[in-house]
């Protein structure tokens, strides 16, 4: 009996000796890279996921209603203030709940770090609804224009404020959301 408490008693001790260094380690603070709008080498093009907004809105057509939206910043086409923007939206209504995936080329009037950034866009979408099936012209292309600004919430992150004209210009519509903030 007593040899079993011993190593118990030894066996408390080693995992001491391995837990408590364990306690003085703390976590890496990750920072992001700095996007500065140098390209690598000479390409003026700079392609990966930068950051991803969400956010809701409005649609003020016939089928008005709710909608959901999801972003992503997925690069620099010449400079740090223009970028490609894909984006999806899901709208909401009481009878038919429609469907955009569009790509959109934003130019950014300020770069990044400044506390409000306005921006202006243009763009494509595939739009399709519930009914698809039994509309002629379903699912169809649409031309995009967006007008937004984003104000300063946090260091990585901003609040978004966005007008969007589909379906050239035929349909309005307004986002509010947060979006991620590159570093720099």
């Amino acid at each position: 009996m007593v040899r079993s408490a011993v190593m118990v008693l030894r066996s408390l001790v080693l995992l001491g000796i391995g837990v408590v260094p364990a306690w003085t380690l703390t976590a890496q603070d990750f920072i992001p890279p700095e996007t500065s709008g140098q390209a690598a080498e000479g390409s003026k093009i700079q392609i990966g996921v930068y950051g991803f907004s969400t956010r809701v809105g409005w649609d003020f057509g016939d089928d008005a209603g709710g909608i959901v939206s999801l972003a992503l910043d997925l690069g620099n086409l010449g400079s740090s203030q223009v970028r490609l923007r894909p984006s999806v939206e899901i709208g909401f209504t009481e009878e038919i709940d429609t469907y955009v995936v569009s790509a959109e080329v934003l130019y950014r009037f300020t770069v990044d770090s400044e506390r409000a950034v306005p921006y202006i866009g243009l763009g494509v979408g595939l739009a399709g609804r519930d009914d698809c099936e039994v509309v002629s012209s379903c699912p169809e292309a649409w031309l995009q224009f967006a007008l937004g600004f984003e104000l300063l919430f946090r260091d990585n992150m901003n609040w978004l404020f966005e007008y969007h004209a589909e379906d050239a210009l035929n349909r309005h519509r307004l986002f509010f959301g947060l979006t991620t903030r590159r570093g720099g």
